[in-house]
């Protein structure tokens, strides 16, 4: 199918059996040919000026019109080529510094040259892509915190861990990446069914799926109480009444064809019988036929409804353990309430990390796992990131940076003592304080 992208449009027909980091150009057509390296030259930058204070951008100084670059590129000349009458029509490029030459070219190149590199997903070039394309749909999650968040949940090779995300299964596929198909993932999802339109671009084989389960949160709170029950699967009704109303038509056609005209018109109704038993024939075919494809479609849904539920069954077994090596949250939803549900669900001394694009959410959270206790070394932290251009005499940080990237709440279960967690137990606890302590404060009245 045809492919298009920045402003470009191709088939990646040519591009199998190549490797990734293969630089392709555009041919005409939109077929890609293996580009050739050619060593370039650098007679034109040669004379150069020492600064840019006497060019002036006016719009003037290049002699090639628009229309002058479409006939070339209508004569089918190369983009390379075109880049050099370029820069043999540009007036001012002879006075500009050596970097403002590179620049220059550079700029040319991107515009008149199709090259395309590919290269192999990853969770760093899916992060920055969907950070820089289409931040609403993860929720602005900026890739250095999405690092972040993969270092203090310790996800690694071997782990059981919960992910909660609403960030098209961005989050998802980095914890599937760094654990490489080894041990398993329960993802808890809001709706109908998990979204994972980023986690199929990363191209994961078949075994990445085999230990990846689901888990709906509308019934995380009945699992808890252990309430939970799947839906029964219904029976067959359908079908049968389908049956039965074929047999009723059948009958009531049958009965018509019985009854015996006036002796004048013999002749003429045993014609038109012969052709009313061809059209009951056809239309009995007909419907025997539909009601086996009713049946079949009703076996099918069956049979889906049944995986789902042996799925269900199994996530819910795995959680039904309580001993999740770590636990992920990034989502659009109230960070508090998800938390306090699904750390019943991770064993002590393991690490759990929340996401949310904003501060105050996460301060709410952390006040309330203060009060109700079982985990340790809370962290609120915000990153900072800074880019930089690392070139030759030209190094420096890049004007423009990010505003922001989110907050992340980080920390570690440790068994939860119920007697704290008890809300007049607490009330307690804050009246008995030290007797030292109520001495002095009764002194300093005094």
């Amino acid at each position: 199918r045809k492919i298009i992208f920045e402003k470009q449009w191709f088939y990646l027909d040519n591009a199998i059996g190549h490797i990734y980091g293969t630089t392709f150009e555009v041919t005409s057509g939109g077929n890609l040919q293996p580009k050739q390296e050619v060593e370039e030259t650098t007679t034109e930058t040669k004379e150069a000026g020492t600064d840019n204070r006497n060019i002036v951008d006016d719009g003037k100084s290049q002699k090639l019109t628009h229309d002058d670059i479409k006939a070339l590129k209508d004569k089918g000349i190369k983009g390379q080529e075109i880049v050099q009458q370029l820069i043999e029509n540009s007036t001012t490029f002879r006075d500009k510094t050596e970097f403002a030459q590179d620049k220059y070219i550079k700029k040319k190149k991107k515009k008149y040259e199709a090259v395309i590199t590919i290269v192999k997903p990853s969770t760093r070039i899916l992060s920055t892509m969907y950070y820089a394309r289409e931040p609403g749909k993860i929720n602005h999650l900026r890739y250095d915190t999405l690092a972040q968040m993969l270092t203090l949940g310790n996800i690694h090779a071997g782990s059981k861990v919960l992910v909660m995300e609403t960030c098209a299964g961005l989050v998802l596929g980095a914890v599937m990446e760094r654990m490489g198909g080894y041990g398993s993932i329960i993802q808890m999802y809001p709706g109908g069914g998990p979204v994972r339109a980023a986690t199929s671009c990363f191209g994961f084989p078949k075994l990445f799926f085999d230990n990846l389960h689901e888990f709906p949160l509308s019934k995380v709170h009945s699992l808890l109480s252990g309430t939970f029950s799947t839906d029964t699967l219904p029976s067959d009704p359908e079908v049968e009444e389908e049956s039965n109303g074929l047999t009723d038509e059948r009958h009531t056609s049958l009965q018509e064809t019985e009854e015996e005209p006036t002796p004048e018109a013999a002749m003429e109704i045993n014609q038109t019988e012969e052709q009313e038993t061809i059209d009951i024939n056809d239309d009995v075919e007909f419907k025997e036929n539909k009601e086996k494809e009713n049946k079949e479609n009703v076996r099918e849904k069956q049979i889906k409804q049944w995986e789902r539920r042996r799925k269900l069954l199994e996530a819910a077994a795995l959680l039904g353990e309580k001993n999740a090596d770590g636990l992920i949250v990034a989502s659009k939803f109230h960070p508090t309430p998800l938390l306090l549900s699904l750390l019943e669900f991770v064993a002590p001394s393991r690490p759990f990390v929340v996401y949310c694009q904003y501060k105050e959410p996460l301060l709410e959270c952390y006040t309330k796992l203060r009060e109700r206790g079982g985990v340790i070394n809370l962290k609120l932290s915000e990153t900072w990131l800074r880019n930089y251009q690392v070139l030759p005499d030209r190094s420096h940080p890049k004007l423009i940076m990010s505003g922001g990237g989110g907050y992340l709440l980080s920390g570690i279960t440790v068994v939860l003592d119920k007697g704290k967690s008890d809300p007049s137990n607490l009330e307690a606890l804050k009246m008995e304080e030290p007797s030292p302590k109520r001495c002095k404060v009764q002194d300093l009245h005094c």
